[in-house]
């Protein structure tokens, strides 16, 4: 379903499900997706995982609106510097999608993340390959244009959301997807 690559030693930057801010490796859009449908109701709840120094995270996710969440992420133990996100989640075929704006630092556009809620009560949330993006845009497959990204380099995508999940979906295209988190359920 998802190519598995472990985390080397990047920071990983904790916004909407982790959102998937590994350092100098982010794909942006410029549209989010649309909040037409309800997520799981099993994403909803508390996560707990580790940072990549091993430090213990929280991620709360609840109901922001209709079709609308919020994602709100911490160090165990402390909530006053906490990241707080609004999302929307989509299902394309046999894989779900989150969508996040991200702040002025980081381009003020929006990110799509894979996500998968395994049998184990395991998050597992999935990035997009930028190398694998930039060929795509060499390609001329996706369009697109680099990015100056707080100090980083990254990559806007400006194809539609429309031809972007026409790519995604085919399970040809599963490798373009790097697994960046991994939550377990925090028992109540």
């Amino acid at each position: 379903m998802f190519r598995k690559n472990p985390i080397n030693a990047l920071r990983v930057i904790a916004i909407a499900l982790s959102l998937l801010l590994l350092s100098g490796c982010l794909v942006t859009f410029k549209d989010p997706m649309p909040a037409n449908e309800p997520a799981p109701a099993q994403l909803l709840g508390t996560w707990t995982s580790k940072n990549a120094w091993g430090e213990p995270l929280e991620l709360e996710l609840s109901r922001a609106g209709v079709n609308q969440y919020k994602a709100v992420s911490y160090r165990k133990g402390d909530r006053k510097n906490r990241d707080e996100y609004a999302f929307t989640v989509s299902r394309h075929g046999s894989r779900w999608y989150l969508s996040a704006g991200l702040p002025p630092k980081y381009g003020s556009n929006y990110v799509i993340a894979g996500f998968e809620l395994t049998d184990n009560d395991e998050l597992v949330v999935y990035n997009l390959d930028l190398d694998r993006i930039r060929q795509l845009i060499a390609q001329r497959v996706l369009a697109g244009q680099p990015v100056d990204i707080e100090s980083s380099d990254g990559v806007l995508i400006t194809s539609s959301l429309d031809r972007v999940f026409t790519y995604l979906d085919d399970p040809a295209n599963s490798d373009i997807f790097l697994e960046v988190a991994r939550y377990q359920r925090l028992p109540k």
